[in-house]
């Protein structure tokens, strides 16, 4: 197949486009790192199930777990049920925790398998919670079932939190209670409201400094029941001032899909090691996850440029991936996972598949390639067409 199509532009025009013609990038055998890596990984919907898109969350299991032990094999570790897998905007509370279980259940059969899971309020009727309380008994009941299921806490911003607190103390309260209760060190989930505007005020002020405050006062309070906080402001500035000031193993991962590079590789300023630099949670490994732990091989080896030039070039599609509406990113995501034969279809839970535009992921394509990042370039060029098809461009 010639590698070769038509893609259109920003205006709408029709103009050709010749793949470059690159070897993608592979890890070497046996890759080690030197930061921890979390990719969140993404759901595999049913195209044959019998329901309702926009209603019904019906899954692949095989292919979504075969997806979890494509990113294991890498030197990856995966965050399960997070955003990037459509948590509270498709994927629905039970269906989580059977994702969860089924992924334990698979990271046993891997040797260094590792990942963390999300726990969250989402099962909780957000129209209906009125007090801090019903919040706090929503995160106790998700803790209980993951932790009975052996697995590690990612506690998620809450939606309900946000809708009812009054104030930083109503925070302080809710995280005081969980992470006092907490089997072993948990993962912190700071989101910004780019991604999901419900979570706007989080920590309990609009000011990103004065939450900043709350959320280290409560972190350095609970030191021994943090393992790291994500967060996911793409403001890099703000990411490694929070950085700076976590207290010693307290670990910063990085959840900024516009600067990741910059920040996993790190400034090396801080009292302690990990205050200078940060590891990584991040939506845009599941898309680039070949990439990712190769550059992270490198990273570990010393060899700080040929990191960022495995890495670097990943960031303008990363960027494009994630532009606002930036909640809309899952769709370029699982779009990237259908080019690279992943899995047969461009399909989501919720439909979503038709959030983002034919202009938009054409674009995508165009800086998948030159990101060396297409796998299989006559399978990606196929799929693309079948795409451009469909919108009527033969």
């Amino acid at each position: 197949m010639t590698n070769q199509l038509r893609l259109p532009n920003a205006q709408g025009q029709l103009t050709p486009y010749q793949l470059t013609g690159k070897v993608p990038v592979k890890p070497k055998a046996g890759v080690k790192f030197n930061r921890i890596a979390y990719s969140a990984a993404h759901v595999v919907a049913d195209p044959l199930a019998a329901n309702d898109p926009w209603l019904d969350c019906s899954i692949d299991w095989d292919a979504t777990i075969a997806y979890r032990r494509h990113l294991w094999s890498l030197g990856l570790g995966v965050a399960e049920a997070m955003d990037t897998a459509q948590r509270g905007m498709g994927l629905d509370w039970p269906t989580s925790l059977a994702l969860i279980q089924k992924s334990i259940e698979a990271s046993k059969d891997i040797s260094g398998a590792f990942l963390a899971s999300g726990c969250g309020t989402d099962h909780l009727n957000l129209e209906s919670v009125k007090t801090v309380d019903e919040v706090i008994a929503g995160y106790e009941f998700q803790m209980e079932a993951i932790e009975k299921l052996g697995g590690q806490l990612i506690v998620m911003a809450s939606r309900a939190l946000a809708r009812v607190a009054k104030s930083p103390a109503d925070y302080e309260r809710v995280y005081d209670r969980i992470l006092s209760q907490a089997k072993q060190p948990v993962l912190l989930h700071w989101l910004g409201d780019m991604f999901d505007p419900a979570l706007t005020g989080y920590w309990g002020s609009g000011n990103t400094d004065e939450a900043m405050k709350t959320a280290l006062g409560i972190i350095q309070a609970h030191a021994s029941k943090v393992d790291g906080i994500k967060i996911s402001l793409l403001d890099k500035d703000k990411e490694i001032q929070m950085r700076r000031l976590l207290p010693s193993g307290v670990r910063m991962y990085t959840g900024d899909d516009f600067n990741y590079a910059e920040l996993i590789a790190g400034d090396g300023f801080g009292e302690h090691r990990v205050q200078g630099q940060s590891d990584a949670l991040l939506g845009i490994f599941d898309a680039i996850a070949p990439a990712a732990s190769a550059a992270l091989g490198e990273l570990a080896a010393g060899n700080l440029d040929k990191f960022h030039e495995i890495l670097g070039p990943t960031v303008p599609l990363s960027r494009h991936i994630f532009k606002a509406p930036t909640r809309f990113y899952k769709t370029g995501v699982v779009f990237m996972a259908w080019l690279n034969g992943h899995q047969k279809h461009f399909t989501m839970v919720g439909g979503q598949q038709s959030t983002r535009s034919l202009v938009h992921l054409a674009e995508l394509f165009r800086l998948a390639d030159a990101a060396n990042l297409l796998d299989n370039p006559d399978l990606a060029v196929h799929r693309m067409k079948t795409v451009l098809a469909m919108h009527g461009v033969e």
